[in-house]
């Protein structure tokens, strides 16, 4: 059933063919908490509480082991709700992808969001910024990527949201409400008793969704 419902998800990829994308061009505010306001207020206008919110991906101008300043290009925001289809009830995926040139895309499609928490009623206390600048400040080697995802993934072991900084060959995690910066995915992985990281499983799964290839 997982396998199956993950073959649904790779479809998102095609969501420029679906007929209800809808592209709007406007000034973006690259405040990530204030971008994620305003999409959680348009599901809530258009589903009320029949709505969840499960990841927030960002895109930066610079890779991370290289100069740069923490800038976006991109803000995607992913949600999933029940529509009446008129001949019953839906379960679609909402994607908002917000773009540094002032272009708003908002796509959606039937299926269902796997692999993660929803984020509605998780304490999110660090920033994206501080989170950013929480990583940076570390000695840790920086992945190179550009790219950056806030969700509470599907896990034996209980913890925080994270902001996952990296791809599918390196992550960081930053606690999004401690702020605490690891290399271990805090979902899968512990510490043992000499201090040493023991692995469990590696986050290797899905960081591509919904933004695609990541580098």
């Amino acid at each position: 059933m997982k396998k199956i419902l993950l073959l649904i998800l790779t479809s998102f990829v095609l969501f420029s063919c679906e007929k209800e994308k809808k592209v709007v061009s406007q000034e973006v505010n690259f405040l990530v908490e204030d971008v994620i306001s305003t999409d959680r207020q348009d599901m809530f206008i258009n589903h009320a509480k029949d709505y969840r919110w499960f990841e927030t991906c960002m895109r930066l101008n610079n890779f991370l082991d290289e100069e740069n300043d923490g800038s976006l290009a991109e803000v995607v925001n992913v949600f999933q709700a029940i529509t009446n289809s008129g001949e019953g009830f839906d379960t679609k995926v909402y994607k908002f992808q917000h773009f540094s040139n002032g272009v708003n895309v908002t796509d959606s499609i039937s299926g269902f969001w796997v692999e993660d928490f929803p984020l509605d009623n998780e304490p999110i206390k660090i920033t994206y910024r501080e989170a950013y600048d929480k990583l940076m400040a570390t000695n840790c080697v920086k992945p190179h990527s550009r790219y950056v995802t806030l969700r509470k993934q599907v896990g034996p072991k209980s913890c925080n949201a994270q902001y996952i900084f990296g791809n599918l060959k390196m992550q960081v995690y930053v606690d999004a409400v401690t702020g605490e910066v690891s290399e271990v995915n805090p979902a899968f992985g512990e510490k043992t008793l000499n201090g040493a990281f023991l692995w469990v499983k590696k986050d290797s799964v899905n960081l591509s969704k919904p933004l695609g290839e990541w580098p």
